[in-house]
């Protein structure tokens, strides 16, 4: 099924990395992405609707056609009117919880680290909430799993269920197996769906039809002796009936756990992934009551996605994050079919002791075309690059410069008291248009990224969260990647960003 697919994406990566690898080599210091953020001249600032700032009862589709790539599937916000998954999806978290729910994910990265950063040291598990895990404000796509074919008129009535967003790819199709919406994440491994036998609860549920392991001609659960179970490692879950067992954690304490197996994983009619290695979970602790069907793990660990793909897809992927939920993203598993001038590339660093998070030094940030007056041991910690975090969270030392230059950009408008952990907020009732200050983050081997307008502030407040201290290592929330192909080349050692991709 590959064979012309593999042949035509392997010579394309060699076409597209090797100038990746040459920008990193040279600096980077030829990008037109790089000179176009450097020469803004008196066009430091942006005048912004507000209005564009909020989405939009309708889904108007995509702004920018995605990367003519044949692993491209569109991205939508699971609560947006761009989602298949919101019929009957519980109502959004508050700003407050939301918040919380986020500090969560980025505690439990950092406790998570303690192995490779000094200032987690003998640090204690921050502790687990026994509430939902609500998924707000993240990326999901749409995939296909197993073989099983649905008689003509199931077909006609699951709709969607045998077609992935043919509005979108322009593909319609009776594709075999059921659609399912997962919600990328790239700071997990382990890749899961709910399974049939799933009773609700402890699954939960969910918009897509049940994947049912026993109606699909090519599944198969790995026996407990299996070099698949035996990689599982902290995710390993004992054995159950010779069948390995897995469970998967989350930092609010919600959980996901049943037999490890493997299925065909379908993007559309020419890209397919056999023996795609998941969890077939029939349990689900916590209620992830955004009605999708699991999530996509596409951490730097054997198990996620693009690690079992390596050898087919080149060891990369990408994806790019709408400004709202009322336009449409993209991901991609390989290389775009982008001119690789078109991305500002920055090394790619690995945590040895935890080889799921990818990380990229952020060296200074810019305000309407000033440098902040930061040293650049700051930010010696990394961030770590992280698609479900929401907020970037920056060294305390760097937040406040930004929160100082900020604050003097934006004294024409009134304050208001801080929401949560979000400190600089704003009163803009009356106002039509902001004023924003442009505001860019300067990579190692000088990869400049000019953020959206639409991640320079949330809830009308400076989206940026300070750390506790300046040891621990940063982490690059979704917010800021919006409208930003983020091209993760693994393989290579390589973070690649393309402004205006979405």
């Amino acid at each position: 099924m590959h064979t012309v697919t593999e042949s035509k994406l392997a010579s394309h990566m060699v076409f597209v990395l090797a100038p990746l690898l040459l920008l990193l080599l040279s600096g980077g210091s030829s990008s037109p992405v790089v000179r176009a953020a450097a020469d803004h001249g008196d066009d430091d600032y942006m005048m912004v609707a507000m209005s564009s700032l909020k989405a939009k009862a309708a889904c108007f589709g995509h702004r920018v056609i995605p990367p003519d790539n044949g692993t491209w599937v569109p991205l939508n916000r699971p609560r947006g009117p761009c989602s298949p998954s919101l019929s009957g999806a519980a109502k959004p978290l508050s700003l407050a919880d939301l918040l919380r729910q986020d500090q969560l994910r980025v505690d439990d990265i950092q406790w998570r680290l303690s192995d490779d950063v000094r200032d987690n040291k003998g640090s204690v598990k921050p502790p687990m909430m026994t509430a939902s895990d609500q998924i707000n404000h993240q990326a999901t796509a749409q995939v296909i799993v197993g073989s099983e074919s649905l008689p003509n008129s199931s077909m006609q009535e699951q709709g969607s269920q045998v077609s992935i967003d043919p509005a979108a790819t322009g593909r319609r199709s009776s594709l075999p197996g059921v659609v399912q919406t997962v919600v990328l994440d790239t700071a997990s491994d382990v890749p899961w769906v709910q399974c049939v036998p799933c009773p609700v609860p402890p699954c939960h549920p969910q918009t897509d039809t049940f994947y049912d392991p026993s109606r699909s001609g090519t599944y198969a659960a790995f026996p407990c002796n299996s070099p698949a179970c035996t990689r599982l490692g902290p995710y390993a879950n004992g054995c159950v009936n010779n069948q390995c067992q897995y469970r998967v954690r989350y930092p609010d304490g919600s959980s996901s756990s049943g037999t490890y197996s493997s299925d065909l994983l379908t993007f559309n009619p020419t890209n397919a992934i056999s023996n795609f290695q998941f969890g077939c979970s029939h349990a689900v602790q916590g209620s992830f009551d955004s009605r999708t069907a699991g999530i996509m793990a596409l951490g730097g660990g054997p198990e996620s996605l693009v690690s079992q793909t390596a050898s087919t897809y080149g060891n990369a992927f990408s994806y790019c994050l709408p400004p709202t939920e009322s336009y449409k993203g993209f991901f991609v598993l390989g290389v775009p079919r982008v001119a690789a001038s078109r991305y500002v590339v920055t090394p790619m660093l690995r945590y040895k002791q935890v080889p799921t998070f990818y990380r990229v030094l952020l060296q200074a940030i810019t305000v309407a075309g000033q440098q902040l007056n930061v040293p650049r041991a700051v930010f010696a910690a990394g961030s770590v690059l992280d698609s479900r975090t929401v907020i970037t969270r920056l060294p305390p030392t760097a937040y406040q410069a930004l929160r100082a230059a900020f604050m003097n950009k934006m004294s024409m408008y009134r304050a208001a008291p801080p929401k949560g952990n979000l400190d600089t907020c704003y009163d803009f009732t009356g106002v039509a248009n902001v004023r924003l200050p442009r505001i860019s983050l300067v990579f190692d081997k000088n990869a400049v990224v000019e953020i959206d307008p639409s991640a320079v502030l949330f809830n009308d407040c400076l989206a940026f969260i300070p750390n506790r201290d300046d040891r621990m290592p940063g982490i690059l929330g979704n917010l800021q990647q919006q409208t930003i192909e983020v091209l993760y080349d693994v393989g290579n050692g390589a973070v690649g960003f393309r402004r205006n991709a979405c």
